[in-house]
């Protein structure tokens, strides 16, 4: 298969100074345009940054049953989604366990859009049946421009004024020069920010015009390398790190429930957030789960000790690790009286340059998950595995108060850097 590029590729590589891509979907996708992602990441975190999100699959799902449909697979109560807002969720097998995640854009009481980052069109038509509904592979027709950081707004309603007063995952109608498009107030970093959608033959006009508008802000493309950073600080799960789909694991161990995942907001207490008279997909075993109390796992943030990381590493005459790039592997926790019982495992493990700490998204027996609960992750120093404490927290552990717009501000830095 030849490999495809996004409607805005022939921009992007124009700014793509290293000349490397990955694959996304089956098309080209850089991991970074500058030397060093670390520019691109605090781009997001200071001014603002653009990401080419086209590579998502983009289900038009329309029709006079499409909210019973939809609120029958998702595991997220859909129908509280009204005409205008969007709504992340998860859905799921049979069994409770997690196929995929998802954001469903409503655009009027029957025209949604999903995207997904996994293909799902043949599992949503095999769901049909009899309903008055039609699902359409859209994601070649479509742009996708997220833009994030604190100027995203600002750079935005140069544009579009639309965005000025837009709530968190609202999704607005607006025009970029003469093309239309949607923009919501969404995205993947942990920060203020939005995505665009646009038709492929307007987006190349559309993203020229984004660039020209935050000209002088330090705006800038930023490519996966940063992204990852930015969603582990804001505790965002990523499907193939955080976990696989039930659809391709072999065993339970590789299965997760939404509970199990992090996602119990979603529930409810209870699962009092459900809703009333939905029966949809994996709904019994969930709600059984609930009852039972059966979770194997929690999922939590993670701060590591940095004065005892720290240590490790200057007793032994070396340098202290401070990599923002983060560990490709699971890194194993430990507890019990002698710290050798494993107790769970983080999925990722970075250093945050914002918190100026060791940090991750861990997933570890329930009976850990409460915040402050103390266990013990496995690193490797000077050829020798050793373990260093850390304490477990709810995510995100970064989570600027302009993201939604409310008034909770973060605890000082150097709070955190006591705990």
């Amino acid at each position: 298969m030849m490999m495809k590029t996004t409607p805005f590729y022939p921009r992007l590589n124009e700014l793509n100074q290293t000349g490397l891509y990955g694959h996304w979907s089956g098309y080209l996708s850089a991991p970074r345009y500058d030397l060093s992602a670390k520019h691109e990441y605090f781009a997001v975190r200071n001014s603002a940054g653009f990401f080419d999100s086209s590579p998502l699959y983009k289900y038009r799902v329309t029709g006079p049953d499409s909210e019973r449909f939809l609120a029958g697979v998702m595991t997220r109560d859909v129908r509280r989604c009204r005409p205008g807002q969007a709504m992340y969720t998860v859905w799921c097998d049979e069994a409770g366990y997690v196929l995929e995640d998802g954001v469903v854009f409503r655009h009027a009481d029957d025209d949604w859009l999903l995207t997904s980052v996994e293909p799902n069109l043949g599992f949503l038509d095999s769901l049909v049946g009899r309903l008055r509904v039609s699902v359409e592979d859209v994601s070649a027709d479509y742009g996708v421009l997220a833009v994030q950081g604190p100027r995203s707004r600002a750079i935005l309603a140069k544009l579009a004024p639309e965005v000025d007063d837009l709530a968190y995952f609202g999704l607005t109608p607006a025009k970029i020069g003469s093309a239309p498009v949607t923009i919501s107030r969404t995205g993947y970093s942990g920060d203020l920010g939005f995505e665009v959608f646009v038709e492929a033959d307007d987006a190349l006009g559309v993203l020229d015009k984004v660039i020209q508008a935050g000209d002088g802000q330090g705006f800038r493309p930023f490519g996966e390398d940063a992204l990852n950073m930015v969603r582990i600080e804001a505790g965002l799960s990523l499907i193939g790190v955080e976990f696989t789909s039930a659809r391709y694991a072999f065993t339970d161990a590789e299965r997760f429930t939404p509970k199990e995942l992090g996602f119990g907001w979603m529930l409810g207490k209870d699962g009092a957030a459900l809703g009333e008279g939905r029966p949809f997909i994996g709904r019994r075993a969930i709600e059984r789960e609930l009852r039972d109390g059966t979770s194997r796992w929690a999922t939590v943030g993670l701060w590591v000790d940095w004065q005892e990381f720290e240590r490790l590493h200057l007793e032994r005459g070396l340098v202290v690790p401070k990599d923002e790039n983060p560990v490709p592997w699971e890194s194993m926790l430990y507890g019990g009286a002698a710290r050798d019982e494993r107790v769970g495992y983080a999925t990722s493990l970075m250093y945050s340059p914002v918190l100026q700490r060791h940090i991750g998204i861990a997933r570890v027996l329930p009976e850990y998950a409460a915040k402050g609960s103390t266990v013990h992750l496995e690193i490797t120093v000077d050829h020798e595995y050793l373990t260093v404490p850390a304490t477990t927290d709810r995510m995100p552990l970064y989570n600027p108060a302009r993201k939604t717009g409310s008034t909770v501000e973060l605890a000082p830095i150097s709070h955190r850097m006591e705990q």
